[in-house]
C-alpha cells in the first residue's frame, strides 16, 4: 500500500474516481444523467480538490481501486471549542453557548472505491459522521444525537465554524459564519468544503463564476466544472441554498445519491 500526506501532486493532470458502498432507501432520484449519457456513472473526481484538506490532519492512501482517507479531527482555525491554553483558541464569537468538552484528536477512517456511481436509489444519512470537511473534521448532518432536527438552542452552540462538541468529538452541522475570524471556512462561495461517504465532493453554495447552480438535484448535486476539474464536467454536491431556519444553513440535510460507506 502506498500512503501519501497532502498536498498530493497532480500528476500531470490525472483524475481520480472516488465511489462508496451500500445499504439504500428507496428514495431514488431521476436527475442523474451524466455527460457522457450514462445513467450511473459520476464521471472523475479531480485529484487536485485534495490538495484543498489540511495536510496536518489528513493522509490518503491509495491500494488498487482503493482509496483510504484518515483524519486526526484537528481543524486548522480558530474556536472556542479548543483549550484555553492551545494557540488556535478564541474566545466564542457566535455561539452563545458551548457544549461541553473541547477538540482532541481522534482517529476517523473511511475507505471509497475509486469510481463513484450514482446508486439506483439515495440512502438517507443517520447519526454521526457523513463526510470529512477539508479541515479534517467530520461533517454531520442536521439531526442531533436524539434523533431530532437542529433547532435554536442547538444552533446557539455553534461557533463560527458551524461545529460543537459532542460525545463523538467536534464536528460541524452548518455553514460557517460570515465574521472577521472566518479565514478558512466557506461561506456563501464556491469553495470545497470535503468528501461525503459516498465518495462525492461537497462545495459551497455557488458555482466559480458567483452565481447559485439553477440544476441541482434534491441532494444538491448535479454534473458541472469546478475550479478542480480542469473543464471536465462530474458529479458533485453543493450546499444548498436555503435557510434551514433563520440564518441556519445546513451543510448536509438530505439523502446522498451514491452509495455510502462507513466512516469509523
Amino acid at each position: 500500500m502506498k500512503y501519501l500526506k497532502f498536498p498530493i501532486l497532480l500528476l500531470l493532470g490525472t483524475f481520480l474516481f472516488i465511489t462508496s458502498c451500500s445499504d439504500n432507501n428507496d428514495d431514488s432520484d431521476d436527475s442523474d444523467d451524466s455527460s457522457d449519457g450514462s445513467s450511473s456513472s459520476g464521471g472523475v473526481t479531480p485529484l487536485s480538490a485534495f490538495d484543498e484538506f489540511n495536510p496536518d490532519a489528513v493522509t490518503i492512501s491509495f491500494d488498487g481501486d482503493d482509496i483510504t482517507i484518515e483524519s486526526n479531527g484537528l481543524p486548522n482555525h480558530t474556536s472556542p471549542y479548543w483549550a484555553p491554553t492551545e494557540p488556535l483558541y478564541i474566545e466564542p464569537v457566535v455561539a452563545l453557548a458551548l457544549t461541553p468538552g473541547g477538540i482532541g484528536s481522534r482517529g476517523l477512517t473511511v475507505t471509497v472505491p475509486a469510481e463513484p456511481e450514482i446508486a439506483a436509489s439515495s440512502t438517507a444519512t443517520g447519526l454521526g459522521a457523513i463526510g470529512i470537511s477539508v479541515t479534517g473534521v467530520p461533517i454531520f448532518n442536521d439531526l442531533e444525537g436524539d434523533n431530532r432536527p437542529i433547532e435554536e438552542v442547538i444552533a446557539e452552540t455553534f461557533d463560527y465554524a458551524g461545529a460543537h462538541n459532542g460525545p463523538s468529538g467536534y464536528h460541524y452541522h452548518i455553514e460557517s459564519s460570515d465574521v472577521p475570524e472566518n479565514t478558512t471556512l466557506s461561506h456563501d462561495d464556491e469553495k470545497l468544503i470535503g468528501i461525503l461517504a459516498d465518495g462525492f465532493l461537497l462545495y459551497g453554495r455557488r458555482e466559480m463564476d458567483n452565481s447559485y447552480p439553477a440544476d441541482l438535484d434534491v441532494s444538491g448535486g448535479h454534473y458541472g466544472e469546478t475550479q478542480h476539474s480542469d473543464g471536465e464536467k462530474f458529479y458533485h454536491y453543493h450546499i444548498i441554498n436555503e435557510f434551514y431556519f433563520d440564518d441556519v444553513i445546513a451543510l448536509f440535510a438530505v439523502d446522498l445519491q451514491g452509495t455510502p460507506n462507513t466512516i469509523m
